[in-house]
Protein backbone atom coordinates (compact mmCIF):
# COMPACT_ATOMS: atom_id res chain seq x y z
CA UNK A 1 0.00 0.00 0.00
CA UNK A 2 2.81 2.49 0.94
CA UNK A 3 4.84 1.72 -2.35
CA UNK A 4 1.11 2.39 -4.00
CA UNK A 5 0.53 5.68 -1.94
CA UNK A 6 4.35 7.13 -3.01
CA UNK A 7 4.08 6.30 -7.28
CA UNK A 8 0.88 7.69 -7.11
CA UNK A 9 2.55 11.01 -5.59
CA UNK A 10 5.36 11.34 -7.82
CA UNK A 11 2.65 10.91 -10.89
CA UNK A 12 1.25 13.73 -9.26
CA UNK A 13 4.40 15.68 -8.77
CA UNK A 14 5.36 14.87 -12.49
CA UNK A 15 2.14 16.15 -13.89
CA UNK A 16 2.31 19.03 -11.93
CA UNK A 17 6.15 19.65 -13.25
CA UNK A 18 4.87 18.72 -16.87
CA UNK A 19 2.02 21.02 -16.95
CA UNK A 20 3.73 24.21 -15.93
CA UNK A 21 6.31 23.08 -18.51
CA UNK A 22 8.09 26.10 -20.49
CA UNK A 23 11.27 25.82 -22.20
CA UNK A 24 12.90 28.31 -20.10
CA UNK A 25 12.28 26.04 -16.94
CA UNK A 26 15.33 26.03 -14.60
CA UNK A 27 16.96 22.42 -14.52
CA UNK A 28 15.31 20.25 -11.05
CA UNK A 29 16.34 16.89 -9.46
CA UNK A 30 15.30 15.48 -5.62
CA UNK A 31 18.71 13.59 -5.61
CA UNK A 32 19.98 16.35 -3.39
CA UNK A 33 18.37 19.38 -1.65
CA UNK A 34 17.82 21.57 -4.70
CA UNK A 35 19.56 25.04 -4.58
CA UNK A 36 19.01 28.49 -5.32
CA UNK A 37 21.75 31.73 -5.31
CA UNK A 38 21.00 35.13 -4.74
CA UNK A 39 24.12 37.24 -5.06
CA UNK A 40 25.87 40.44 -5.51
CA UNK A 41 29.16 41.26 -6.27
CA UNK A 42 30.14 44.73 -7.27
CA UNK A 43 33.45 43.62 -9.26
CA UNK A 44 33.85 40.31 -11.60
CA UNK A 45 33.58 37.16 -9.78
CA UNK A 46 36.70 35.54 -9.86
CA UNK A 47 37.27 31.95 -11.70
CA UNK A 48 36.92 29.74 -8.39
CA UNK A 49 33.41 31.87 -8.10
CA UNK A 50 32.18 31.39 -11.11
CA UNK A 51 32.60 27.00 -11.11
CA UNK A 52 30.68 26.99 -7.81
CA UNK A 53 27.88 29.51 -9.57
CA UNK A 54 27.66 26.93 -12.38
CA UNK A 55 26.74 24.14 -10.18
CA UNK A 56 23.33 26.14 -9.44
CA UNK A 57 20.10 25.58 -11.47
CA UNK A 58 18.97 29.39 -10.96
CA UNK A 59 20.75 32.57 -9.98
CA UNK A 60 19.33 35.94 -9.39
CA UNK A 61 22.75 38.34 -9.57
CA UNK A 62 21.22 41.44 -7.60
CA UNK A 63 22.06 45.19 -7.94
CA UNK A 64 25.64 46.32 -8.41
CA UNK A 65 26.45 42.85 -10.12
CA UNK A 66 29.44 44.02 -11.83
CA UNK A 67 28.84 47.99 -11.60
CA UNK A 68 31.84 49.05 -10.89
CA UNK A 69 34.12 46.92 -13.30
CA UNK A 70 31.55 46.66 -16.13
CA UNK A 71 30.24 50.46 -16.09
CA UNK A 72 26.82 49.17 -14.87
CA UNK A 73 24.39 46.39 -13.64
CA UNK A 74 23.45 45.67 -17.20
CA UNK A 75 26.75 44.96 -18.60
CA UNK A 76 27.48 43.59 -15.52
CA UNK A 77 25.19 40.77 -15.25
CA UNK A 78 25.92 39.84 -18.78
CA UNK A 79 29.11 39.78 -18.29
CA UNK A 80 28.38 36.93 -15.22
CA UNK A 81 25.71 35.07 -16.76
CA UNK A 82 28.60 34.74 -19.56
CA UNK A 83 31.05 32.89 -17.71
CA UNK A 84 28.48 30.95 -15.61
CA UNK A 85 26.87 29.55 -18.69
CA UNK A 86 30.23 28.97 -20.22
CA UNK A 87 30.57 26.29 -17.67
CA UNK A 88 26.64 25.47 -17.68
CA UNK A 89 24.57 26.43 -20.27
CA UNK A 90 21.74 24.85 -18.13
CA UNK A 91 21.94 27.32 -15.47
CA UNK A 92 18.76 29.83 -15.83
CA UNK A 93 20.00 33.70 -15.30
CA UNK A 94 18.02 36.65 -13.70
CA UNK A 95 18.55 39.87 -13.65
CA UNK A 96 17.11 41.87 -10.51
CA UNK A 97 15.05 45.19 -10.94
CA UNK A 98 13.17 46.98 -8.04
CA UNK A 99 9.73 47.76 -8.71
CA UNK A 100 9.65 50.34 -6.50
CA UNK A 101 13.33 51.50 -4.83
CA UNK A 102 15.80 53.83 -6.85
CA UNK A 103 19.17 52.18 -6.87
CA UNK A 104 21.14 53.87 -8.64
CA UNK A 105 23.84 51.45 -10.32
CA UNK A 106 22.86 50.63 -14.01
CA UNK A 107 23.36 52.25 -16.80
CA UNK A 108 19.52 53.23 -17.82
CA UNK A 109 19.36 55.51 -14.62
CA UNK A 110 20.42 58.30 -16.50
CA UNK A 111 17.86 58.48 -18.15
CA UNK A 112 15.26 59.05 -16.01
CA UNK A 113 16.52 61.91 -14.50
CA UNK A 114 14.62 63.47 -17.60
CA UNK A 115 11.36 62.19 -16.24
CA UNK A 116 9.32 65.05 -14.72
CA UNK A 117 8.28 63.94 -11.28
CA UNK A 118 9.92 60.56 -12.08
CA UNK A 119 9.92 60.19 -8.26
CA UNK A 120 7.79 60.20 -5.21
CA UNK A 121 7.48 63.46 -2.74
CA UNK A 122 6.33 64.29 0.38
CA UNK A 123 4.57 67.57 1.68
CA UNK A 124 8.27 69.18 1.42
CA UNK A 125 9.70 67.96 -2.05
CA UNK A 126 11.96 65.34 -0.36
CA UNK A 127 12.52 62.45 -2.53
CA UNK A 128 14.71 60.27 -0.69
CA UNK A 129 12.22 58.83 0.99
CA UNK A 130 13.05 54.88 1.50
CA UNK A 131 14.94 54.60 5.12
CA UNK A 132 16.20 58.40 4.68
CA UNK A 133 18.34 57.73 1.73
CA UNK A 134 16.94 56.07 -1.56
CA UNK A 135 14.03 57.75 -3.95
CA UNK A 136 10.87 55.71 -5.17
CA UNK A 137 9.57 55.41 -8.17
CA UNK A 138 6.18 57.14 -8.74
CA UNK A 139 4.83 54.47 -10.67
CA UNK A 140 1.15 56.23 -11.22
CA UNK A 141 3.53 57.94 -14.32
CA UNK A 142 3.24 56.64 -17.38
CA UNK A 143 6.31 57.64 -18.52
CA UNK A 144 7.97 56.04 -15.14
CA UNK A 145 6.45 53.04 -16.69
CA UNK A 146 7.28 53.00 -20.26
CA UNK A 147 10.95 53.68 -19.17
CA UNK A 148 11.14 50.67 -16.55
CA UNK A 149 9.74 48.33 -19.36
CA UNK A 150 11.53 49.27 -21.33
CA UNK A 151 14.81 48.91 -19.48
CA UNK A 152 13.54 45.75 -18.31
CA UNK A 153 12.85 44.93 -21.93
CA UNK A 154 16.47 45.43 -23.03
CA UNK A 155 17.78 43.82 -20.29
CA UNK A 156 16.21 40.33 -20.96
CA UNK A 157 17.38 40.94 -24.69
CA UNK A 158 20.94 38.97 -23.80
CA UNK A 159 21.21 35.52 -25.20
CA UNK A 160 22.62 35.28 -21.90
CA UNK A 161 19.61 36.42 -19.78
CA UNK A 162 16.70 34.41 -18.68
CA UNK A 163 14.36 36.51 -17.13
CA UNK A 164 14.00 39.07 -14.43
CA UNK A 165 13.44 39.30 -11.23
CA UNK A 166 10.99 41.62 -9.73
CA UNK A 167 11.56 42.80 -6.37
CA UNK A 168 9.96 45.73 -4.51
CA UNK A 169 6.24 44.36 -4.74
CA UNK A 170 5.69 44.50 -1.04
CA UNK A 171 6.32 48.49 -0.92
CA UNK A 172 4.28 49.10 -4.14
CA UNK A 173 1.45 46.80 -2.92
CA UNK A 174 1.20 47.33 0.90
CA UNK A 175 -1.14 50.86 1.29
CA UNK A 176 0.66 51.90 4.50
CA UNK A 177 4.41 52.28 3.05
CA UNK A 178 5.31 55.25 2.52
CA UNK A 179 1.20 56.64 2.82
CA UNK A 180 1.76 58.79 5.49
CA UNK A 181 4.32 60.74 3.09
CA UNK A 182 2.58 60.63 0.01
CA UNK A 183 -0.92 60.59 1.02
CA UNK A 184 -3.54 57.95 0.50
CA UNK A 185 -4.49 58.99 -3.30
CA UNK A 186 -1.27 58.67 -4.36
CA UNK A 187 -0.42 55.59 -2.92
CA UNK A 188 -3.55 54.07 -4.17
CA UNK A 189 -2.21 55.13 -7.96
CA UNK A 190 0.94 53.92 -7.54
CA UNK A 191 -0.96 50.55 -6.86
CA UNK A 192 -2.72 50.63 -9.86
CA UNK A 193 0.68 51.47 -11.34
CA UNK A 194 2.33 48.31 -10.44
CA UNK A 195 -0.61 45.93 -11.15
CA UNK A 196 -1.01 47.77 -14.92
CA UNK A 197 3.11 47.52 -15.33
CA UNK A 198 3.32 43.67 -14.31
CA UNK A 199 0.26 43.09 -16.24
CA UNK A 200 2.19 44.72 -19.70
CA UNK A 201 5.67 42.92 -18.15
CA UNK A 202 4.44 39.77 -18.29
CA UNK A 203 2.84 39.95 -21.97
CA UNK A 204 6.50 41.34 -23.39
CA UNK A 205 8.20 38.35 -21.65
CA UNK A 206 6.15 35.73 -22.89
CA UNK A 207 7.00 32.27 -22.77
CA UNK A 208 10.53 32.95 -23.43
CA UNK A 209 11.90 34.63 -20.41
CA UNK A 210 11.08 34.03 -16.40
CA UNK A 211 9.43 36.40 -14.12
CA UNK A 212 10.18 36.06 -10.54
CA UNK A 213 8.85 38.34 -7.97
CA UNK A 214 9.47 39.15 -4.23
CA UNK A 215 5.35 38.61 -3.56
CA UNK A 216 4.56 35.97 -0.83
CA UNK A 217 3.73 37.53 2.09
CA UNK A 218 1.69 36.48 5.05
CA UNK A 219 0.60 39.89 5.67
CA UNK A 220 -1.39 40.17 2.67
CA UNK A 221 -5.44 38.87 3.09
CA UNK A 222 -4.77 35.73 1.05
CA UNK A 223 -0.53 35.97 1.70
CA UNK A 224 0.19 37.22 -1.56
CA UNK A 225 -1.47 34.32 -3.87
CA UNK A 226 -3.80 37.01 -5.16
CA UNK A 227 -0.82 38.70 -6.80
CA UNK A 228 0.79 35.45 -8.20
CA UNK A 229 -0.86 34.93 -11.14
CA UNK A 230 1.58 37.50 -13.66
CA UNK A 231 4.78 35.40 -12.32
CA UNK A 232 6.46 32.29 -12.53
CA UNK A 233 7.20 31.80 -9.10
CA UNK A 234 8.07 33.88 -5.97
CA UNK A 235 11.26 34.42 -3.82
CA UNK A 236 10.40 34.39 -0.43
CA UNK A 237 11.84 36.46 3.01
CA UNK A 238 10.43 38.52 5.94
CA UNK A 239 9.08 34.80 6.67
CA UNK A 240 9.39 34.68 10.80
CA UNK A 241 7.74 37.99 11.81
CA UNK A 242 4.15 38.68 12.03
CA UNK A 243 2.46 42.21 11.54
CA UNK A 244 -1.18 43.55 11.60
CA UNK A 245 -1.35 42.13 15.50
CA UNK A 246 -0.55 38.06 14.30
CA UNK A 247 1.51 35.57 16.41
CA UNK A 248 4.79 34.69 14.99
CA UNK A 249 3.65 31.06 14.82
CA UNK A 250 0.51 31.93 12.84
CA UNK A 251 2.19 34.30 10.65
CA UNK A 252 4.74 31.31 9.45
CA UNK A 253 1.93 28.51 9.45
CA UNK A 254 -0.19 31.10 6.98
CA UNK A 255 2.97 32.20 4.76
CA UNK A 256 3.54 28.04 4.79
CA UNK A 257 0.33 27.55 3.21
CA UNK A 258 0.82 29.88 0.66
CA UNK A 259 4.17 28.55 -0.12
CA UNK A 260 2.82 25.23 -0.21
CA UNK A 261 -0.39 26.24 -2.27
CA UNK A 262 1.96 28.05 -5.11
CA UNK A 263 4.60 25.51 -4.85
CA UNK A 264 2.19 22.65 -5.67
CA UNK A 265 0.53 24.85 -8.49
CA UNK A 266 3.42 24.55 -10.26
CA UNK A 267 5.31 28.07 -9.46
CA UNK A 268 8.99 28.61 -8.70
CA UNK A 269 10.04 28.89 -5.43
CA UNK A 270 13.01 30.33 -4.31
CA UNK A 271 13.13 29.95 -0.55
CA UNK A 272 15.81 32.28 1.29
CA UNK A 273 16.00 32.18 5.11
CA UNK A 274 19.15 33.89 6.79
CA UNK A 275 21.14 33.36 9.92
CA UNK A 276 19.74 36.26 11.40
CA UNK A 277 16.43 37.15 12.61
CA UNK A 278 14.87 38.55 9.41
CA UNK A 279 13.19 42.23 9.79
CA UNK A 280 12.13 44.66 7.41
CA UNK A 281 12.27 47.30 8.68
CA UNK A 282 11.73 49.67 6.22
CA UNK A 283 8.19 48.06 6.32
CA UNK A 284 7.43 46.90 9.87
CA UNK A 285 9.49 49.14 11.95
CA UNK A 286 6.53 49.83 14.58
CA UNK A 287 4.24 46.83 13.37
CA UNK A 288 6.95 44.29 13.64
CA UNK A 289 5.56 41.36 16.99
CA UNK A 290 8.71 39.44 16.76
CA UNK A 291 9.87 36.86 19.10
CA UNK A 292 12.58 34.91 17.35
CA UNK A 293 14.65 33.38 19.57
CA UNK A 294 18.69 33.20 19.56
CA UNK A 295 19.50 29.69 17.65
CA UNK A 296 22.40 27.90 20.27
CA UNK A 297 24.09 27.46 17.24
CA UNK A 298 24.35 28.13 13.56
CA UNK A 299 23.82 24.42 12.53
CA UNK A 300 20.71 24.68 14.43
CA UNK A 301 19.61 27.62 12.63
CA UNK A 302 20.38 26.15 9.35
CA UNK A 303 18.53 22.93 10.03
CA UNK A 304 15.53 24.90 11.11
CA UNK A 305 15.89 26.15 7.94
CA UNK A 306 16.07 23.60 5.50
CA UNK A 307 13.65 21.89 7.68
CA UNK A 308 11.05 24.20 6.75
CA UNK A 309 11.93 24.42 3.29
CA UNK A 310 11.47 20.96 2.94
CA UNK A 311 8.21 20.80 4.12
CA UNK A 312 7.15 23.15 1.48
CA UNK A 313 9.15 21.79 -1.44
CA UNK A 314 7.68 20.85 -4.63
CA UNK A 315 9.45 20.57 -8.03
CA UNK A 316 10.96 23.73 -9.14
CA UNK A 317 11.32 24.79 -5.64
CA UNK A 318 14.79 25.95 -4.60
CA UNK A 319 16.74 26.75 -1.22
CA UNK A 320 18.90 29.59 -0.05
CA UNK A 321 20.63 30.26 3.53
CA UNK A 322 22.86 32.75 3.40
CA UNK A 323 24.51 35.47 5.41
CA UNK A 324 23.63 38.17 3.47
CA UNK A 325 23.83 38.72 -0.60
CA UNK A 326 26.86 40.98 -1.26
CA UNK A 327 29.80 38.93 -1.36
CA UNK A 328 32.27 41.99 -1.69
CA UNK A 329 35.69 41.43 -0.38
CA UNK A 330 34.64 38.46 1.51
CA UNK A 331 31.60 39.92 3.32
CA UNK A 332 29.80 36.68 3.21
CA UNK A 333 31.29 33.56 5.05
CA UNK A 334 28.31 31.58 4.09
CA UNK A 335 28.06 31.56 0.01
CA UNK A 336 30.91 29.47 -1.06
CA UNK A 337 30.62 26.92 1.94
CA UNK A 338 30.63 23.51 1.43
CA UNK A 339 27.64 22.20 4.06
CA UNK A 340 27.29 18.05 4.30
CA UNK A 341 23.80 18.27 3.82
CA UNK A 342 23.60 19.67 0.68
CA UNK A 343 25.29 16.57 -0.33
CA UNK A 344 23.30 13.55 1.55
CA UNK A 345 21.19 11.91 -0.98
CA UNK A 346 17.39 13.38 -0.77
CA UNK A 347 15.19 11.27 -2.54
CA UNK A 348 11.60 12.76 -4.16
CA UNK A 349 9.01 13.41 -1.10
CA UNK A 350 6.06 10.37 -0.48
CA UNK A 351 3.56 12.65 0.77
CA UNK A 352 2.66 16.39 1.17
CA UNK A 353 3.60 17.21 4.91
CA UNK A 354 1.22 17.07 7.39
CA UNK A 355 0.46 19.36 10.36
CA UNK A 356 -0.89 19.05 13.36
CA UNK A 357 -1.27 22.67 15.47
CA UNK A 358 2.15 24.14 14.71
CA UNK A 359 4.55 20.63 13.94
CA UNK A 360 4.59 19.87 10.49
CA UNK A 361 6.25 16.62 9.58
CA UNK A 362 7.21 15.21 5.89
CA UNK A 363 9.22 12.16 4.69
CA UNK A 364 11.37 11.50 1.73
CA UNK A 365 12.96 8.82 0.14
CA UNK A 366 15.57 9.24 2.31
CA UNK A 367 15.05 11.65 4.98
CA UNK A 368 12.39 12.14 7.35
CA UNK A 369 11.65 16.10 8.43
CA UNK A 370 9.94 17.21 11.52
CA UNK A 371 9.85 21.14 12.74
CA UNK A 372 7.83 23.21 15.38
CA UNK A 373 7.57 26.22 14.49
CA UNK A 374 6.22 27.37 17.94
CA UNK A 375 9.17 26.46 19.87
CA UNK A 376 11.18 26.94 16.75
CA UNK A 377 12.92 23.50 16.66
CA UNK A 378 13.50 21.26 13.50
CA UNK A 379 15.00 17.66 13.11
CA UNK A 380 16.32 15.91 10.07
CA UNK A 381 17.27 12.66 10.02
CA UNK A 382 18.69 11.71 6.94
CA UNK A 383 19.12 7.78 6.21
CA UNK A 384 23.07 8.30 4.85
CA UNK A 385 24.04 9.19 8.65
CA UNK A 386 21.60 6.93 10.72
CA UNK A 387 23.67 4.58 13.22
Amino acid sequence: MNTIKITLYAIALLATCCASAAAQLPDFSWDTVPRYMHVRKATAFTPQEVEYLATFPLITFEKTTGAREFGGTEAGTVQAAMAVKAINPHTKILYYRNILVHYSASVADAQITSIPGAFLADGQGNTHLVRGHFKAYDLSNPAVQSWWLTHAKQACRSQYIDGIFVDGNIKALEPGYLMRQVGNAKKTAVAAGYHRMMKQLRADAGSESLVLANIIRARFDDAGLEYIEPFDGSYTEGFEHAVAGMSREDYMAKGIAAIQSAARSGKIIAFTMGMGNYTDTDMDMEASQSSIKEFASPDNRFTYALALYLICAEPLSYFLFNDGYGVDNGRSKLWMKDIPEYQYPLGAPTGEATQEGYVYQRAFRHASVTVDIKQETAEIIWEKVKQ
